[in-house]
């Protein structure tokens, strides 16, 4: 098959709707095949006339050509000077241009058009397009500068990133990112308004057929599936020095530099939000998101990414979905969902065939999922939020996480399941035995927990968010987990306690009984056994829990502290009285919440979703996404409704009357206390570190480099917190 055709004169700047090798024409039999076209600049408002005999007579002198002038329409004011050696084909029409300069941070250009070929575009007012070899069925937005781009084309199936087929195209062309799975057992269709919420939905679920049916019909239908829609450049975008540039939609302000190849794209952008992308990219079948920059050498093909984020310095993304507010750069990331929040900034790490679900950060060294232990490449992982694979750790498939699970450096062996949330883990190769210390970040690093929240917090940048995301460390998902911890933790105690004496293995129940009552009542007798961690790791070494009472005692306090902030909150914020409240929340609520891409929901909510659109209820992507938003304005009272049950959990009590509550209300303060002092304590460690003072003469040159720890930010923002809190509670006693 021949792979370069003639066309006799300039025809190939014509029959845009036609189809491939000899197919028929796409075009309906009323309509030229600039309708669409003449669709997308309907708001425009231009005022096209045809060139003067003048005017064409300036523009030859100045070296410029068309077989026929009479396609080529202006506006006022135009002035024929300053276009210069191009060549137009195809209908050509240029808005109001005028003699002068674009500047983009100290790049002048003036306004104009040299030594360039255009093909069948649209040129808004202003712009300066100068040295574009290929120029072929764009509209240009305003004020645009387009400089040195080898080819910039659009193709009458131009799907723009979706993953979607155009008329007559056959099911085989169609787009899908296998996210968490190599094998593809999780296919996703992308579109240009995905966000992590959708891309979970459509990824987890997949025992539900109907609904996976659904949404791709949604997909499919959220977007023209009609051939011959032209590729956007908007208004004040900056191109300059890019190789291939096909079929890629560019929102406003976008500013793209030095790239090698863009293709099949959508690139999200606005002034205020503006996306770049620089230096030697590759970015092909993906849609990116607002105030986005991708730059030196990054490599994505199949992938989403999430609005105010970053890929540099070589990264590779393929067949991954990236969140908002995310980082990778340096790194391998491979078949994955990255939830909000991912920072990922070492040329030795990978990440592939997982679910991150946020706030997490990968080491160095770090290997997570590239060992199968099947016979096929169909391993997993799972990871709540705060995932932390430390240096060098390594991973085999299958394995899921609690959140907040920290991986000291190690080569792990084998599958895990670490139940346990804010733990840390380690290998003990003397012992030949796999530790777990449950609340370690709780009773040891107080610091990194506490500002990791705010860190998250405040590096929102997004402009109009669309993805929600909790940041606090202690929400519903954290908390359903802490209680189902400490309930694995008095179990395992009381067998220990059982082994030690000789006794027979009583039911789980009884021994949750027997391990509660030494938790409470004997920590000393706890800290003499070998509590064993069960169906935590596969293999016959032993999983010995570190710190066990004090892990207990210390997740109580965590949800003894959640439950009463985010009660006080509640109140505080509605203003509303405390047994007010308290009459009205049911006798039951449901402790199963899910996270919908950092997005935190009741599992009987997230049913009904699915439930509606399985019906037809919510026929588009755009009403889903209202859900969330509903969703999201009720997540105050059903997260302080959550806050009320854990409390009953941890009372034993169901009505939790106000002298009680004011009773909570003085635990928590002490709560909030031990916060503000751990958080001193933890990052004074460093300060009195003898080691962390070698590199330096003495500490005066110690304090010029990295500060003071008087000095330190979070420290001062901690305290302010506990301020705040106190004030708050006293305000919402009973």
């Amino acid at each position: 098959m021949r792979e370069i055709v003639f066309h006799p004169g300039d025809t190939g700047a014509f029959n845009f709707m036609d189809g491939r090798e000899g197919t028929s024409s796409f075009l309906p039999e009323d309509k030229d095949e600039y309708y669409l076209r003449n669709i997308q600049i309907s708001d425009r408002n231009y005022k096209w006339r045809n060139l003067s005999g003048q005017e064409i007579s300036q523009l030859e002198q100045n070296g410029n050509t068309c077989r026929n002038w009479k396609l080529v329409f202006v506006e006022d004011p135009f002035d024929p000077s300053i276009f210069k050696n191009n060549i137009f084909a195809g209908l050509v029409r240029i808005a109001s241009s005028s003699k002068g300069i674009l500047e983009y941070h100290d790049f002048l250009l003036p306004t104009g058009i040299s030594n360039s070929r255009i093909y069948s575009c649209d040129i808004g007012r202003n712009c300066a397009i100068h040295d574009c070899l290929c120029l072929s069925h764009y509209i240009i937005g305003d004020s645009v500068i387009l400089c040195r781009i080898d080819e910039m084309v659009t193709t009458n199936h131009a799907k723009f990133g979706e993953g979607i087929v155009k008329e007559g195209e056959d099911e085989s062309v169609r787009i899908w990112i296998d996210p968490l799975n190599e094998a593809g057992g999780r296919s996703v269709l992308p579109f240009s308004s995905m966000i992590c919420a959708d891309a979970y939905l459509w990824t987890i679920y997949r025992e539900d057929s109907i609904l996976m049916d659904k949404l791709k019909d949604i997909t499919q239908k959220s977007v023209d599936a009609r051939r011959g829609w032209y590729g956007v450049i908007g208004d004040y975008c900056v191109i300059k020095s890019c190789q291939v540039i096909k079929d890629v939609k560019v929102g406003e302000g976008a500013y793209i530099k030095g790239a090698n190849k863009l293709k099949n794209l959508t690139v999200k952008s606005k002034q205020n939000d503006p996306t770049q992308i620089g230096e030697g990219v590759e970015l092909v079948n993906g849609i990116i998101g607002y105030g986005c920059h991708i730059f030196y050498g990054v490599k994505a093909v199949r992938f989403v990414l999430g609005d105010n984020s970053n890929l540099k310095y070589g990264a590779r993304l393929i067949h991954s979905i990236l969140g908002d507010n995310s980082t990778v750069s340096c790194c391998e990331v491979l078949n994955n969902l990255v939830f909000p929040g991912h920072e990922q900034h070492h040329n030795n790490s990978f990440l592939i065939a997982s679910l991150v679900m946020g706030q997490s950060n990968m080491a160095a060294g770090a290997t997570v999922g590239s060992n199968h232990n099947s016979r096929g490449n169909d391993g997993e992982i799972i990871a709540g939020r705060g995932f932390w694979p430390g240096l060098s750790s390594t991973l085999k498939h299958n394995c899921r996480f609690s959140s907040y699970t920290l991986l000291t450096k190690g080569s792990y062996p084998a599958e895990m399941n670490i139940m346990l949330p804010f733990s840390m883990v380690l290998e003990n190769r003397k012992l030949d035995q796999l530790e777990v210390m449950p609340a370690y970040y709780w009773m040891y690093n107080m610091y990194a927990l506490e500002r990791n929240s705010w860190k998250y917090r405040t590096r929102d940048r997004r402009k109009n968010p669309v993805q929600h995301i909790e940041t606090d460390h202690l929400a519903p998902d954290t908390a359903a987990e802490i209680l189902y911890g400490m309930k694995m933790l008095e179990r395992w105690t009381g067998k220990a306690w059982f082994t030690k004496n000789g006794a027979f293995i009583h039911s789980d129940e009884e021994c949750e009984l027997k391990g509660k009552e030494l938790l409470t009542s004997s920590p000393e007798t706890v800290g003499t056994l070998f509590v064993s961690g069960e169906m935590m790791e596969r293999g016959k070494r032993p999983v010995r829990i570190l710190k066990t009472a004090r892990a207990w005692n210390s997740y109580r306090d965590m949800l003894l502290f959640y439950g009463v902030k985010t009660i006080a909150g509640y109140l505080d914020k509605y203003g509303i009285h405390y047994e007010y409240f308290a009459a009205q929340v049911p006798a039951q609520v449901n402790l199963a919440w899910i996270n919908m891409g950092g997005q935190l929901v009741p599992e009987e909510k997230a049913d009904a979703l699915r439930a509606s659109i399985r019906q037809g209820l919510l026929p588009s992507w755009n009403e889903i996404h209202s859900q969330y938003d509903v969703w999201w304005n009720a997540y105050p009272r059903d997260k302080a409704e959550n806050a009320y049950e854990v409390l009953r959990k941890l009372t034993g009590v169901r009505n939790i009357t106000a002298e009680m509550w004011n009773d909570l209300i003085d635990s928590a303060k002490d709560i909030r206390k031990y916060i503000e002092e751990q958080v001193l304590l933890t990052k004074k460690k460093d300060y009195d570190n003898p080691y962390r003072l070698t590199t330096y003469r003495n500490t005066g040159e110690r304090n010029a480099v990295i500060g003071k720890l008087e000095d330190n930010k979070f420290i001062g923002t901690a305290k302010e917190e506990t301020r705040e809190f106190i004030d708050m509670l006293d305000r919402v006693r009973a």
